[in-house]
């Protein structure tokens, strides 16, 4: 360890380098579970200092975890093996916009939504949103390909980057995409290093595209006395021609955790509630949300709110996002899900998820993106009763069972990290594994950027939440 700590300080400012326990513990967790204390933790503020860094640590093989404000909930940025973490939190946060190219260039460093509020200065919209855009960075999003509300219409990280700037685990600068909307030249690198949840290379800069920002918006909340009814609305609507923004599910459990957390006026006798949003030019928003009341009406909405002032509206979208805050109130920890089923499935989905609540008598609630089948089924529990995480960790094992036999997906947005490792096959087979490791294996052939993430340690079976 003496060696290659000393290799560091020849290049980096010491100050950038920390290895005091208090430091240590500090970046050894993120919102997921487990801790894993690194041996140090580098702060890189150049492209330049990460090469160094990468070349350093693949000549010792320390392992490096590339680490942002930490918001994973999938264990994304946790050293499991020890090592480096390093973090691209510090680095000098740029936003370069080229309005008539409709892209900006960004730094790993830069909040999510911070691109977006300083793109609507010049009339445009930076689409991904996920729901901790206001403390997550870039970088972050990048790695994990994250999603948010506004996936349903407009797609999610992976969709609106166009080029990369990446160091490798070899400490080789390599350039992806580039600054043009169409770009075939070659293997699409771009795509395979965002999602890749920093296991093939540390970004270190990326060009994102942006859309013209919609010149109207509208909101509209809808109740339902019944979970599979408020399912059947969701895919009513997307067949009906119309393709709102934003439509989110919130079942009884969230709603009342919301009103106790704080009081707004939703409707705590309900099954659920769908709250959506519809954007474009205002003569086409006043006909859609006519249609979206009508289809909820007919299918046995039990009432339908159409705010009339921007207050409003974001009073409605203020009590989804409080649901996280709210919920958390139930039991001290949450293990937070993001299953997703094909839209078709949602209802099914609700109906497994209600047995699977049953089963393991564990408290479980449901809300997320359903438009777009992206599910957040959270289960509320205290990690300090052992008995209680055995029986949370066969639901959550369920639930993920459920999804794939429904043809979804073990991940809508959170990512894989070290929380559904084990699952990886389920879903994939043996053969869609291990050509995913063998990418790995090609770009990382030390394995020493991000080990223990996405794929299953040897002889792992199953989730574990629990001390053993």
């Amino acid at each position: 360890m003496q060696k290659w700590l000393e290799e560091l300080k020849d290049s980096l400012p010491e100050k950038q380098i920390m290895t005091d326990t208090a430091d240590r513990f500090s970046y050894s967790f993120d919102a997921s579970f487990g801790e894993y204390l690194p041996e140090a933790v580098v702060q890189v503020k150049t492209t330049e200092e990460t090469v160094h860094v990468m070349k350093t640590a693949n000549a010792h093989g320390v392992p490096v975890t590339p680490r942002g404000q930490s918001t994973s909930l999938s264990g994304g940025p946790l050293p499991v093996k020890g090592g480096i973490v390093l973090d691209m939190a510090q680095w000098p946060e740029k936003i370069d916009v080229t309005p008539d190219d409709l892209i900006a260039v960004v730094s790993p460093s830069v909040l999510t939504a911070d691109i977006d509020k300083t793109v609507q200065e010049y009339g445009l919209m930076y689409p991904p949103d996920p729901s901790s855009a206001h403390v997550c960075t870039i970088g972050g999003n990048l790695a994990e390909n994250s999603g948010g509300p506004r996936g349903l219409k407009y797609g999610v990280t992976k969709d609106y980057v166009i080029g990369l700037e990446v160091v490798t685990p070899e400490g080789e600068v390599v350039k992806t995409g580039g600054r043009t909307i169409k770009n075939v030249t070659g293997f699409d690198l771009t795509k395979l290093i965002v999602g890749c949840e920093g296991t093939l290379g540390v970004i270190t800069e990326a060009v994102v595209k942006l859309v013209p920002k919609p010149p109207a918006v509208q909101t509209l909340m809808a109740v339902f006395d019944d979970v599979e009814t408020a399912g059947q609305a969701i895919s009513k609507t997307l067949t009906s021609g119309i393709l709102p923004s934003k439509m989110e599910f919130v079942d009884q459990a969230c709603i009342q955790a919301v009103e106790q957390y704080k009081p707004i006026g939703l409707p705590v006798e309900a099954a659920a509630v769908l709250i959506i949003e519809l954007d474009g030019h205002p003569e086409a928003i006043s006909i859609e949300t006519g249609q979206v009341e009508r289809i909820m009406q007919d299918l046995g909405a039990t009432d339908t709110r159409i705010p009339d002032t921007q207050e409003a509206a974001a009073e409605i979208w203020q009590a989804r996002k409080l649901v996280s805050p709210a919920i958390a109130t139930i039991k001290p920890t949450k293990v937070a899900e993001d299953a997703t089923v094909p839209r078709s499935q949602i209802a099914p989905m609700m109906r497994r998820l209600q047995a699977i609540r049953e089963k393991y008598h564990v408290d479980l609630v449901v809300f997320g993106h359903a438009g777009d089948g992206n599910l957040h089924p959270d289960v509320m529990c205290d990690k300090r009763d052992q008995e209680e995480m055995e029986r949370v960790e066969r639901a959550v094992a369920e639930i993920f069972e459920a999804a794939i036999d429904l043809g979804g997906t073990l991940s809508g947005e959170h990512g894989i990290g070290t929380m559904k490792s084990a699952f990886m096959e389920q879903e994939l087979g043996a053969a869609g594994v291990d050509m995913m490791k063998r990418i790995k294996e090609a770009w990382d052939p030390n394995n020493i950027l991000n080990p223990g993430k996405i794929f299953p340690e040897q002889g792992q079976t199953r989730l574990v939440l629990r001390d053993e």
